[in-house]
């Protein structure tokens, strides 16, 4: 049964209130754990019984942090890795131009500088390159190196990695494995086929932590003391969310950390661009995700792809506020090229029809630096596996991003072993690929039936699943507050959405290119501001817009919004529906 009786909303989907299951769950958690109700929802939903409550609200590192060892090949890693150290080796950081590799790259050059040792810091362009180590790249560094650490890349280069003569290399990963490993020193990859996948849901930045845990550990039992790791959360966090990791089991306690390190605003890099992203408030997973994440990403996206490690890493604020500047330049370029590409790619899908299993689109000179985010619009509009390609002559570089419970990483592998991809790889919810355009349609149509085996393509889109219904008057800070114990927030772990049910809209303004703030009332006194981002890109925009007095339910989530130091809240608006 659809809840406030909504079966198709402005943006067609039918929308469904809490199962009894979770209502009885938080009617427990209220009795026994005497938490406030919005917090025993977001509890109960999260499958957490009441004996465990107090220690779900406040994770802690030492009990959740997992034993480095019991990853394949980390004592290796670290060991060899101290060697260098300790014997003054020229080592060298190979990272991916994305937020996780930058933010990799920076704990290692952090680490190092901090043991008095400067490591060269190599990311590859996206578009002359590519994705991961390369041929003339990994011959080049290991003429100059002893060492060479490749972060957030790595396990599929089995070539490149045994070009690197005279060098030994250590990868530091958490893309799937192949059937083989690459050989070298190590490589420590919580999704290699030989390993559990226990620890599957950490990203390469929280591999990288982990392996300098156990090099701490090693330090240790040999008498000499590290670098604090604790410091170094707030690079974690800001990975683990931006490469939309799952926010469970350590993750969520990595982030939790890592917050309040950032919040005390050490780091130059992170303090310039919160600056420029002008966060006025103490730094949540929206502002990592959103604000920062995008920024770091700007560079490897469409300008120097090592801008953003280089950002993280310095210890310079006068470096780090000019790079700041610079990928916050390159954020406006990139988003101005990404609407260009995705009015394009969405019109092409639409005509393709966006009901089949796989929804993808392909045109020629779309910037590789954008596909991605398209194709996760692309997913997000239609509830289905998306991939977006841009070709250049005859080749095309493509990316995809998928829905919960469609591995889209396996099934592009597959794809690549049976021939019909040039290369490719990635994870369960994003991948890459490259493509030759005599083989597109078969790619696709091979990768769709592939996905379809999965359940993709079922149902039209999701429905919108809510937590409860709140009025206007009942939305306070307070009330925020109370429900960010319950954080941190993201994915696996979304925030609480609730319906506002019949209420009118007393304001609406078009800001930007095409979203819509609007002020809401209920007609007797209260009523709060909301803001929908991208509300013109779908019908949503010119029904509230040009409203006529109507009433409408509304579904969203609650923020705090600061202006000139005072808070106020605001609806993160997603949806609305016309109130009958």
């Amino acid at each position: 049964m659809s809840f406030l009786g909504v079966e198709q909303s402005l943006t067609g989907r039918r929308w469904v209130g809490p199962e009894a299951e979770v209502e009885r769950a938080t009617e427990m958690l209220v009795q026994q754990a005497g938490l406030p109700r919005a917090v025993c929802q977001v509890l109960a939903r999260r499958g957490v019984p009441p004996m465990e409550a107090q220690s779900f609200l406040d994770p802690k590192l030492k009990e959740l942090l997992p034993d480095p060892r019991s990853m394949k090949d980390m004592e290796k890693a670290a060991t060899r890795f101290l060697e260098a150290v300790r014997n003054k080796q020229r080592i060298a950081v190979f990272a991916d131009y994305d937020v996780d590799g930058g933010s990799s790259a920076a704990l290692l050059l952090v680490w190092l500088r901090q043991m008095g040792l400067q490591a060269t810091l190599y990311v590859p362009d996206r578009i002359d390159e590519g994705y991961g180590p390369n041929l003339p790249a990994m011959r080049e560094l290991a003429a100059a190196h002893d060492l060479i650490i490749c972060v957030d890349c790595g396990t599929l280069s089995h070539e490149p990695i045994a070009a690197a003569k005279g060098a030994d290399v250590i990868v530091l990963d958490h893309h799937l494995g192949g059937e083989t490993l690459p050989d070298c020193v190590a490589v420590v990859n919580p999704n290699r086929q030989d390993e559990s996948g226990d620890l599957g849901y950490l990203c390469a930045a929280g591999v990288v932590f982990l392996m300098l845990v156990e090099a701490g550990r090693q330090l240790r039992e040999a008498g000499a003391k590290g670098p604090d790791l604790i410091s170094l959360l707030d690079l974690v966090a800001l990975a683990t969310v931006a490469d939309v990791a799952p926010l469970i089991d350590a993750n969520r306690a990595l982030v939790r950390q890592g917050l309040k390190v950032m919040a005390q605003r050490q780091r130059p890099g992170l303090v310039a661009l919160s600056d420029v992203a002008r966060m006025d408030s103490a730094p949540n997973s929206y502002h990592l995700g959103f604000l920062l994440g995008p920024r770091v990403n700007a560079g490897g996206r469409i300008g120097q792809a090592d801008l953003g490690a280089r950002l993280l890493s310095t210890d310079s604020i006068t470096e780090a506020e000019a790079l700041s500047q610079r990928l916050d330049e390159l954020n406006t370029e990139r988003r101005d090229i990404e609407n260009a590409v995705r009015t394009a790619a969405l019109e092409q899908a639409e005509e393709r029809g966006l009901d089949a299993p796989l929804v993808w689109a392909a045109g020629e000179g779309w910037h590789p630096g954008v596909v991605g985010i398209v194709a996760s619009r692309l997913k997000e509009n239609a509830n289905r596996p998306a991939i977006v390609i841009g070709f250049d002559g005859d080749e095309g570089k493509g990316s995809g991003r998928s829905v919960s419970g469609v591995d889209l990483g396996a099934s592009i592998q597959r794809l690549a072993a049976e021939g019909l991809l040039v290369k490719g790889g990635g994870h369960k919810m994003a991948a890459g690929l490259t493509v030759m355009r005599d083989q597109l349609e078969p790619a696709m149509e091979r990768l769709s039936e592939l996905l379809a085996k999965q359940g993709a393509g079922k149902g039209g889109p999701a429905d919108l699943k809510l937590d409860g219904a709140l009025m206007p008057g009942a939305a306070s800070v307070d009330l925020i507050e109370q429900i960010e114990k319950a954080g941190p927030f993201g994915a696996s772990a979304p925030a609480p959405r609730y319906a506002l049910p019949d209420l009118q809209v007393r304001f609406a303004k078009r800001v930007g290119e095409s979203h819509l703030k609007l002020s809401l009332s209920d007609g007797m006194g209260a009523g709060l501001d909301a803001i929908a981002f991208g509300a013109f890109d779908g019908p949503m925009g010119e029904r509230l817009s040009n409203h006529g007095g109507a009433r409408f339910h509304f579904a969203g989530r609650l923020e705090v919004n600061t202006w000139g130091g005072r808070q106020s809240v605001q609806l993160r608006l997603e949806d609305a529906a016309e109130a009958n």
